[in-house]
């Protein structure tokens, strides 16, 4: 029988543990210096389609489509070498892993997220995060919708969710009520859109970024 945890807690990864901003940032600056400025913008109106057609972030969807545009170019085969190749350990916040060791006083921590099924576990191989959580990770495409499969795999009597979407902090306070802490650090271009955060409510906890997850006292749960 799986065990059922006084706590646990539920860490988004991109631009929440990860700056996955500045990933993508990186990566359009090789594009364009690569391929040029047009295709720079020529990447990221495939990306905005695949996400669109597939509700994630489909970065192998977009690499390819890319590549059989580009298929002339001998240098398209180096594109996806540098997207697998890239640095991700370096693009986790200041203090990210703290803060996860800071709350396991409390609970479990686990990683949930969103995206497909390669790129996604790869990316949290390779900036050490299966490591760092012991490979409890759970990986959805909605994650707000799959809050039953959430407690099956990790059942709780209360749950702490750190997301910068404040979409989906709302979503899953709206479906768990009180059994849920939601908190919402203030990193990356979704947890700073006006037009995002139009209409929501607060979080139960906003911080300034995830380093300040450590000035919290979670003792009460």
């Amino acid at each position: 029988m799986t065990e059922t945890h006084k706590a646990v807690f539920l860490f988004d990864v991109d631009d929440t543990l990860l700056d996955n901003d500045r990933m993508k940032s990186d990566l359009g600056d090789y594009v364009a210096l690569t391929f040029g400025d047009a295709a720079r913008d020529e990447l990221w109106a495939i990306y905005e389609e695949q996400r669109d057609k597939h509700g994630y972030a489909d970065f192998l969807g977009t690499l390819e489509r890319f590549r059989l545009a580009h298929l002339e170019d001998m240098r398209i085969g180096q594109l996806a070498n540098w997207v697998i190749d890239y640095p991700f350990a370096e693009r986790l916040f200041p203090d990210a892993l703290a803060a996860v060791r800071h709350v396991s006083q409390w609970g479990l921590p686990v990683i949930l997220t969103d995206g497909d099924g390669v790129y996604q576990p790869h990316k949290l191989e390779r900036a050490g995060l299966i490591t760092a959580f012991d490979g409890r990770v759970l990986n959805y495409v909605h994650k707000e919708t799959e809050l039953d499969a959430v407690e099956r795999a990790f059942p709780a009597q209360h749950y702490v969710l750190i997301d910068d979407k404040l979409s989906v902090l709302d979503a899953v306070k709206r479906a768990w009520g009180d059994r849920v802490t939601t908190v919402f650090p203030r990193q990356g271009h979704y947890a700073n859109d006006p037009a995002r955060l139009k209409d929501l409510p607060p979080a139960d906890i906003e911080i300034a970024n995830i380093a300040e997850l450590m000035t919290c006292d979670f003792s009460t749960l």
